[in-house]
């Protein structure tokens, strides 16, 4: 029997920040949860990255995952907004890595290249395939959806992923 393991999948955003969680064991993929962290726009920057911080804190509290995923941030024509969407992945990478978790990060083309099979996926794209590969799947945004794909190609990439690291350790 395979071990199962807990993957946290975060898709970072200033706005909204996508988390989807799994049980990986073997090949077989489970739904778990899935949400959206958000901040108020009218708060200032310190403020929305707090809640960014508190309601990431209050997942991984309340489902224990033992892996965590990130997605790289792609930059954009409005450095300010890249600048910021930075800061929200900061928290996205700093709140798993508080709480002991091991923490991928995945660039969303291979994200969408795992999901849907090819790199330059629509968003329907990739929420038609997470209700496929895990049918029982509910999402309240695009940002969960991606999120729920940042753990799944985590749960498919994430034997090559250790041992990338693990080599980086040892260098």
């Amino acid at each position: 029997m395979t071990h199962a393991i807990r993957l946290l999948g975060i898709d970072p955003g200033l706005r909204r920040t996508g988390w989807g969680m799994i049980e990986a064991a073997g090949n077989r993929l489970s739904f778990i949860a899935s949400g959206t962290v958000t901040s108020d726009n009218k708060k200032s920057l310190a403020e929305r990255l707090v809640d960014l911080h508190e309601g990431l804190r209050a997942v991984v509290h309340e489902h224990q995952p033992m892996e965590a995923a990130v997605e790289h941030t792609f930059v954009n024509k409005d450095a300010g907004a890249t600048l910021k969407l930075g800061q929200a992945r900061g928290i996205a990478l700093l709140v798993p890595s508080l709480a002991g978790l091991p923490v991928a990060e995945y660039a969303p083309n291979l994200v969408k290249k795992t999901v849907v099979g090819t790199g330059h996926a629509e968003k329907e794209q990739i929420r038609a395939m997470v209700k496929v590969l895990m049918p029982r799947a509910t999402f309240n945004s695009d940002d969960a959806a991606d999120a729920l794909a940042i753990a799944i190609c985590h749960a498919q990439h994430r034997a090559s992923t250790a041992a990338r690291l693990a080599a980086q350790g040892a260098a």
